[in-house]
């Protein structure tokens, strides 16, 4: 199963991992547990596991998004070949998220990372607006409290600020031409001499590109985004000097030999949004020097009891999906 959906729950801003699959913002965790009552340690290197309630805060709003999209015949569905099935995929996923938000906040007492009383305060309002938000059905499949609202809401916070905190001094400016995406059309061929014959045709002036390219190869010509910096050098040098209308000249490429269109040299949208997550990936590189270190030396443990028989096919008339977007909407 390749398509997780368009969106998912954002985990804290750095660690792309496999919840990416979830359409995350970016920037995931690595597999731990979670908070206790109070989202804060003892100052001996460990951790209280997050309660069930505040577990199924989670659960709820990702089973609820997911049925919503596919209805609840997914839960059967084969994720892997070795026949785990989605309801157990989706359970171990927000394990790993849950988890690897309790390691970030282990990873902040160390870095004395913490809140402001102000933060402190809006997380509050925002804990109360979503308790208040949930209906009877909800409070009955999740049994959180306002207070387990509010545990998870400050771990999350504490953990995206955390971020922040680690790579404020990385450089995350990227050039637009370094995030520059084309589009073109592109032919391959099998040998030189073809592609050099269909390159002085294609070259006559006059000529229809896209139709005269079509009598040269079994697959016609290809239009296609490409990115600096997303095939080899080769091609970067033979395609990236190219301006609206130029063709390239003949070119070889990992035994393949390819004569090129530009149809537009720089799509803005395409480049600033590829900028972005350009920057994200340097800002995840850069997290993941430090994270990584500590995540090996301080392992998390997972409290099998806290996961133990929670059923994603239960609590039909639980509808939630508000957790994150709350967050985004009134914190981030």
């Amino acid at each position: 199963m390749t398509d997780k959906r368009e969106r998912g729950f954002r985990a804290p801003e750095v660690f792309v991992s496999r919840l990416a699959a979830f359409g995350v913002a970016a920037f995931l965790t690595v597999g731990l547990t979670s908070c206790g009552t109070s989202a804060s340690n003892s100052g001996s290197g460990e951790i209280s596991s997050y309660t069930r309630p505040q577990v199924m805060l989670i659960v709820a709003n990702e089973r609820n998004r997911y049925r919503d999209v596919y209805t609840d015949q997914i839960w059967q569905v084969e994720a892997d070949e070795e026949g785990t099935t989605f309801e157990e995929y989706l359970l171990g996923e927000i394990q790993n998220f849950v988890g690897q938000v309790q390691q970030m906040n282990l990873l902040a007492d160390e870095q004395g990372v913490t809140l402001t009383s102000q933060e402190r305060e809006k997380l509050r309002t925002l804990a109360d607006g979503y308790y208040e938000s949930l209906s009877q059905e909800d409070l009955d499949y999740i049994g959180a409290d306002e207070e387990d609202v509010y545990v998870m809401y400050e771990a999350y916070c504490r953990a995206n600020k955390l971020v922040d905190a680690l790579t404020a001094d990385v450089d995350l400016e990227i050039s637009d031409s370094e995030a520059r995406i084309m589009t073109v059309q592109e032919l391959t061929f099998s040998d030189e001499s073809t592609a050099h014959n269909a390159y002085l045709q294609l070259t006559t002036e006059g000529v229809d590109f896209a139709a005269m390219a079509a009598g040269f190869t079994e697959d016609g010509v290809t239009e296609i985004l490409v990115g600096r910096g997303e095939r080899s050098k080769v091609y970067d040098d033979a395609v990236f000097v190219l301006e609206d209308g130029q063709i390239s000249a003949p070119f070889s490429d990992g035994g393949v030999w390819y004569v090129v269109r530009c149809v537009n040299d720089y799509e803005e949208e395409k480049t600033q949004e590829r900028k972005e997550r350009l920057s994200l990936q340097r800002k995840n590189q850069a997290f993941h020097r430090i994270y990584d270190a500590f995540a090996a030396e301080n392992p998390v443990q997972i409290d099998e009891s806290v996961w133990e028989n929670i059923s994603l096919k239960e609590g039909e008339e639980s509808s939630t999906t508000a957790f994150f977007e709350m967050y985004q909407e009134q914190i981030d």
